[in-house]
């Protein structure tokens, strides 16, 4: 008989409009795990940043990385299988490090944000598995256009990309459990194919057939 792997910490990563929402809700129903989501009606930043990123983004990134570490230890509270929207991980490696490249964040925030992050980094642990959604531009922003989200609206192109090649250079470089599936040819919110599809290459994982 195949052993089955326990996984306790699941997290989906992605980059803005990947489908991360919808696909933690989707899994944690099917399996029965408690999501946890970013609640972005809660962040008293959000509009302001999107409106101002040079002079909120040292603000938006703090919030973030303190909700995120909060979540982490109800995780280790609870000790059952949960499911994250986004990760610890990518507000260090992705968003604040490309804040601070493109001029957005200063070097005094950005040294800042990073011992913070480090401090936080040595008292959590990677997921037991990470599930990376791969898209590509115009899938980002076709889906981004379609959930309609007023203060996206002025979400620029060039930032986008920029977003991409640190998530790829992220993934490249992760050594931890790691599901990639590709956005751009599954379309796992609308048709349950594709959904279950998903779900197949998730109980591959969980059954150690890699």
């Amino acid at each position: 008989m195949t052993e089955t792997k326990s996984l306790k910490h699941i997290a989906v990563a992605g980059n803005i409009g990947a489908g991360k929402t919808t696909l933690t809700q989707l899994l944690a129903k099917h399996y029965g795990w408690i999501a946890h989501f970013e609640n972005e009606a809660d962040n008293p930043y959000i509009s302001d940043f999107y409106r101002d990123m040079k002079h909120w983004s040292f603000h938006m990134q703090v919030y973030y990385l303190n909700q995120r570490f909060k979540q982490i230890l109800d995780f280790r509270k609870r000790d059952l299988p949960v499911i994250q929207d986004r990760t610890i991980y990518e507000d260090a490696y992705i968003f604040s490090t490309n804040l601070h490249e493109m001029g957005l964040m200063s070097e005094r925030d950005f040294e800042c944000y990073q011992s913070l992050f480090e401090t936080f980094s040595q008292l959590v642990e990677p997921p037991d598995l990470l599930i990376y959604l791969k898209a590509s531009i115009p899938t980002l922003v076709d889906q981004i256009q379609r959930r309609g989200r007023a203060y996206e609206d002025s979400l620029r192109l060039d930032y986008l990309k920029k977003l991409n090649g640190k998530y790829e250079a992220w993934i490249e470089s992760y050594t931890g459990r790691l599901l990639i599936i590709d956005i751009d040819s599954l379309n796992f919110a609308d048709n349950q194919e594709d959904l279950g599809e998903v779900i197949n290459q998730i109980e591959s994982e969980r059954a150690g057939l890699f």
